[in-house]
């Protein structure tokens, strides 16, 4: 009997931890960059420019890439399946929308190791006329019992986001 109720306790604290984790994850990080908006934007509206800052693209150069459709443009999908890096997988990333100088929006499908479906946006804000607040937000749903992780998926992938933001900004300056 005692055997029933510390299982029957695990499960209602599970489920309130649960419930105040929410079932939402959202992560953004910024870094200010001495460049124009304009410049900015310009170069993050190519999808394909991630391969030179973002963590991710850079842990297996060799991944099988596809494009669809014009970079720099709503519509356009970047696919890659890396054969070598499971934490990279294999998914697709599509620009949903955009504004001039302002945002980019992008729907990414994971498939691999995970099917999962966020969206990511870069976020353009001029602090002066030669600096730029870029923020790069990363928006989840958290279902159970995922959610229970949110704390340390926050933080890993946060760290990842910021190293990737700290790459692009030393290749902009």
């Amino acid at each position: 009997m005692l055997a029933l109720y510390i299982v029957l306790g695990i499960v209602v604290f599970l489920v309130v931890l649960s419930f105040l984790m929410g079932n939402k994850m959202v992560i953004e990080k910024s870094v200010l960059i001495s460049k124009s908006r304009k410049e900015i934007y310009d170069y993050l509206k190519f999808t394909q420019n991630q391969d030179y800052f973002s963590v991710w693209n850079m842990k297996d150069p060799n991944m099988d890439k596809k494009f669809q459709n014009e970079d720099g443009k709503v519509g356009f999908i970047y696919t890659w399946n890396s054969l070598t890096d499971k934490g990279v997988g294999e998914g697709e990333q599509e620009i949903i929308a955009m504004k001039d100088e302002e945002f980019i929006e992008y729907q990414v499908r994971f498939k691999k190791p995970m099917q999962n479906t966020v969206t990511t946006r870069f976020i353009l804000e001029s602090k002066s006329e030669n600096e730029t607040l870029l923020t790069w937000g990363f928006y989840s749903p958290s279902k159970f019992p995922m959610n229970l992780f949110k704390p340390i998926l926050v933080n890993l992938l946060g760290k990842d986001i910021q190293k990737s933001l700290d790459t692009l900004k030393g290749n902009l300056n």
